[in-house]
């Protein structure tokens, strides 16, 4: 039978009104190789030293990302778009959810070419012409239906945008004001979106109410929850209690390990493959991250540090997961689309431990990411209609430009 859209939840691929359920025995899996959960500091891999790349191989594979994003945006500003589809698509209804997805990509290559600071003459325009379209479309982005929330992704990754948007016009501070107006408006919009228990998730399966009834997902309040505090650093705080209700909902769904459940309506099921450290490999960067830097001490160097470690040795099975076209396949449930989401959020971590400690990760995370750029310069992990170079490009930039010498 062939599933025309579908996508998975807690174990149930849903196509249409249809749920399949997908029953996986744990041996065609593969066994999870800490069964139990592990205090911060045991049973870490072991890494064997890789030497760092010469800077001009990341500042050449950098350049050619960048040229990619240059070459691939839509003549509006935008990038992404909701061509190539497969016999199995993310469940994504029209036109909501392909705007959300394009404002959150979007949003990703105006950071990316930002942050990278590239000589190419036509990169500013390029800038120019995306934050036109961010402008325009921004303010307008909502909800796709009662199901599906993707909006929260584009909320969540405007912010960033729109940081890095404020800086870049230092100087300008009617510019700088418009830019402050519409990061705020994020905030009411996330806030209408919000879980009812607190944090987003991207699905609402349960009743399809205005305040979604969904429960949180701990890599989406982990990836708005870091936005929020980029944004307080340019003076521009999130709502305390918004905030506050988040970071809840995360430690409700943080493991005695430091790894995380995929949403909190795992809670029963805490031991599922996809909520072992293995499952929870690609989320756990995003998740201890943002409960450090809004003031949780237990998120020592030494619990970064440990995840660091597992994300690089175990990187291989890691990788097994890029490029399959159904979401959660792969060993311990794991869906592409968490490689390069996974090793962005390791390289905001390794930015987080003191600088003689950070030149092994970024050595590791330079090695990985250069030797998986594609050919025409982008690189990407989940096959996602057309807006999964771009995403993979711009997480790909700006983890690079994290591995550079200051």
């Amino acid at each position: 039978m062939i599933i025309r859209q579908a996508t998975y939840r807690g174990g149930l691929w849903v196509t249409g009104g249809l749920m399949l359920l997908l029953s996986v025995a744990s041996g065609a899996l593969g066994q999870d190789p800490v069964a139990a959960p592990e205090a911060p500091g045991t049973k870490v891999p072991t890494l064997a030293p890789v030497a760092m790349p010469e800077e001009a191989a990341i500042q050449e594979a950098i350049e050619r990302g960048v040229q990619f994003l240059l070459a691939d945006q839509n003549p509006d500003g935008s990038w992404g778009t909701p061509e190539r589809t497969k016999g199995l698509n993310v469940y994504a209804p029209v036109p909501g959810a392909h705007h959300a997805f394009r404002t959150a990509v979007t949003a990703m290559c105006i950071s990316a070419l930002i942050e990278v600071r590239s000589d190419r003459a036509e990169v500013p325009a390029a800038i120019d012409r995306g934050e036109q379209w961010l402008f325009a479309n921004l303010p307008v982005l909502r909800r796709a239906d009662e199901v599906a929330i993707y909006n929260v992704w584009g909320h969540g990754y405007a912010i960033h945008a729109l940081v890095q948007m404020f800086r870049r016009h230092a100087g300008q501070p009617e510019k700088q004001q418009q830019i402050l107006e519409l990061l705020r408006t994020q905030y009411d919009y996330l806030e209408r979106y919000e879980s009812v228990d607190g944090g987003w998730g991207y699905y609402d399966f349960r009743v399809g109410s205005q305040k979604p009834a969904t429960d949180s997902t701990s890599f989406l309040s982990a990836t708005v929850l870091v936005a929020f505090h980029e944004a307080q650093q340019i003076g521009a705080p999130p709502p305390e209690k918004l905030t506050q209700r988040a970071l809840a909902s995360l430690y409700r769904q943080q493991k005695p390990d430091f790894s995380y459940l995929y949403g909190e309506y795992m809670k029963y099921q805490p031991m599922q493959l996809i909520n072992r450290p293995a499952g929870s490999l690609g989320r756990s960067q995003a998740c201890n991250l943002a409960l450090r830097i809004w003031g949780d001490q237990r998120i020592t160097d030494e619990v970064l540090k440990t995840w660091l470690h597992r994300l690089f040795a175990r990187n291989g099975w890691l990788s097994i997961g890029r490029k399959r076209p159904i979401p959660h396949e792969s060993w311990f449930q794991v869906a592409g689309y968490f490689y390069y989401y996974g090793h962005y959020y390791a390289a905001l971590c390794i930015e987080q431990l003191p600088a003689d400690e950070q030149g092994e990760f970024q050595a590791h995370l330079a090695t990985v990411l250069l030797s998986l750029q594609e050919k025409d310069g982008s690189w990407w992990d989940y096959p996602l209609y057309n807006y999964h170079q771009q995403y993979g490009t711009a997480f790909a930039l700006m983890s690079l430009r994290r591995c550079q010498a200051k």
